[in-house]
């Protein structure tokens, strides 16, 4: 078979699973389209030298310090299915083309932890818990980087500072790219929105438009040390694929990527619980669950995901989406 072909079959298996803006969704299609041409090349790459085709993921940071969202600040049910899935879309390549595939999660948390109100032992903490979950479901096919294997003998702090000084941008040009481009004010809006709804339960004292201000430039921050990471990332794995958890332009060099079902395009493991309705398992902000009448189920001591009593629908989520 000839790598062009080979890698238009593997690049087919992420079609059912990309996680598009809004705006592009009608675009989607389940047949390979104009949107390979960026990825068929860096595909060809590894099926030339007969290696694991490898994708890189800036993800899995740490919990969301807000209660009303997740159950605390380890791993749980949400993260297993994801790891799960991961392993799986690299085990299904494997079928197709025998060196398979190898995933890694660029764990980010650290990397703008103060700026979200996450402790740094809290970072620590998660990024073992994903390890002991890898190591328990024997995903074989994902390893994990993160800020520490660049930066050593530093702390927190000055691993941050160093990350921004090397591969940031000026909050400045991120206004203006902002002001102008859509897809960039769609990012954005996306992690104020993150933002406040995590500040105004972890600062009640404040008015809703002070948090609002004040998010507004946590938000750019967040995005100079997100795309600082992303540098960071693209110049130690230069030939890799890139995946990412937000939601993506059709004709993006970059792959978004759905790991478990969601209530919304920005919905991730580390900024909800998780809920199964006897059916399937769904990402939801832990008060939605519990205002439907979720139980709560513990595994190994721990808090892990919520049940239903009867199957979720569709106007469950609009109603909860309407009460927000």
């Amino acid at each position: 078979m000839k790598s062009t072909t080979l890698a238009k079959e593997i690049l087919n298996l992420l079609l059912p699973h990309r996680r598009l803006l809004p705006s592009d969704e009608m675009s989607q299609t389940y047949s390979c389209g104009p949107w390979l041409i960026s990825h068929i090349q860096k595909t060809m790459f590894f099926i030339e030298q007969e290696k694991p085709i490898h994708f890189v993921l800036p993800a899995f940071p740490a919990k969301s310090p807000n209660p009303e969202k997740v159950l605390g600040f380890l791993p749980d049910m949400g993260e297993k299915i994801s790891l799960k899935f991961l392993q799986s879309l690299c085990e299904q390549i494997r079928e197709i083309y025998a060196p398979g595939a190898q995933i890694t999660i660029c764990s980010d948390g650290r990397v703008f932890s103060d700026l979200v109100c996450v402790e740094d032992e809290n970072v620590t903490a998660y990024a073992r818990g994903i390890q002991e979950i890898i190591h328990e479901i024997g995903a074989d096919s994902i390893d994990i980087f993160n800020l520490e294997d660049v930066f050593r003998n530093m702390s927190f702090d000055q691993m941050r500072h160093e990350a921004i000084q090397l591969y940031g941008e000026s909050l400045e040009s991120l206004r203006r790219n902002v002001k102008n481009d859509h897809i960039a004010r769609q990012l954005f809006n996306g992690i104020h929105r993150f933002l406040v709804e995590d500040y105004l339960v972890l600062y009640p004292n404040k008015s809703r438009n002070k948090v609002k201000n004040e998010c507004k430039e946590l938000a750019y921050q967040v995005i100079q040390r997100s795309n600082a990471w992303g540098n960071l990332v693209a110049e130690q794995f230069p030939y890799a694929l890139r995946f990412s958890i937000h939601p993506q332009p059709y004709h993006s060099e970059k792959i978004g990527i759905h790991m478990i079902k969601t209530s919304d395009q920005w919905g991730t493991p580390w900024h909800n619980a998780t809920v199964f309705d006897g059916k399937e398992y769904r990402l939801m902000k832990r008060s939605q669950i519990e205002s439907i009448g979720g139980l709560l189920v513990y595994e190994k001591g721990r808090p892990s995901h919520y049940v239903l009593s009867r199957p979720l629908q569709v106007s469950d989520i609009y109603s909860l989406e309407e009460a927000a």
